[in-house]
Formats: structure tokens, sequence, C-alpha cells
């Protein structure tokens, strides 16, 4: 994978997600799941979603690889995210961010920006990686961090 902008993921509907749709825009990639500690930072990426509106783009790839937290199928997770959060950003298609298994669009960023003391799997649910305008991934955060803190390196990219 030569750039950020090649990759296609699946949405929800198993619908290839392009990401060259995605240029000019600063991306925030979260691997969410439904039923974890962290999962209240939903309502932060939605704040940040209504803040930003076309500026910037969340997408949310469901993931189960951690405690088994997002066991839903794709309707299941969106009517959660929609009910519990009002979840307006796309939540694409579940899928493994570590392993053989992993989606290239995790193989990228984790090859682009490694984490804490340079290990490159993700650790947990809810770890974040930016993009900036130009698709290079410019920092990665771990599940700890709160979305809303993001807010002055996202005023920085858009710059």
């Amino acid at each position: 994978m030569s750039s950020f902008y090649d990759l296609a993921p699946l949405d929800a509907k198993d619908q290839p997600y392009p990401f060259d749709q995605l240029k000019g825009k600063v991306v925030l990639i979260v691997n969410v799941a439904s039923k974890c500690g962290f999962t209240p930072q939903y309502k932060e990426l939605e704040e940040l979603n209504k803040k930003y509106g076309d500026n910037v783009q969340i997408l949310g790839f469901p993931c189960n690889q951690f405690g088994w937290q997002e066991p839903g199928n794709s309707d299941e997770i969106a009517t959660f995210c929609l009910a519990n959060y009002g979840v307006s950003f796309p939540v694409l298609k579940k899928i493994d961010v570590n392993g053989a298994k992993a989606d290239p669009v995790y193989k990228f960023l984790k090859s682009q920006k490694s984490g804490l003391l340079g290990l490159t799997r993700v650790k947990w649910n809810f770890e974040k990686f930016l993009i900036d305008k130009e698709g290079k991934v410019v920092e990665r955060y771990s599940s700890v961090t709160k979305p809303a803190s993001l807010t002055g390196t996202i005023d920085g990219l858009l710059k």
C-alpha cells in the first residue's frame, strides 16, 4: 500500500469506502467497541464531528479483538451508536486491527506510526490515528486520550 488514499475499506453495508474521497480533510480513525470502558468516548467523537463538520472526517472501525467488547453485527452496532450517542459519523465494517487478519487500513496506519515503546500493535479499543490533509499519519493516541483533547492538534492541521 503506497498511500493512505489508496485504501478502500468496507462500510457497514459491505460497500467500498474509498479514502481518496478524504483528500483535503483531516481524518481521525478510531477502533471502537460498544461494551468497553472507553465506549463513552463516542460522545466526544460525535462532538468533534459536529464541531468540525466537513473539514474533519471521523471514522469508527468496530473491533472485537479486545475482551470481545464488540460482539454485534453491523446493524446492531449502528443502532447502538445512534441510540446511545447520536453518532452521525461513519462506523464502518467490523474488522481486526492486529494479527494475520488485520485490515489493510490498520496495517497501513501501524506501519506509519508506532505506539508506546515503538510497538506497532494496537493495544486496546479506542486507540486513535490522526491523518493530515495530505494523507500523512501525524499522530497516534492511546485509548486513554480523550477525543476532546485533540482539538488543538486538529486546529493546527486545519490551518
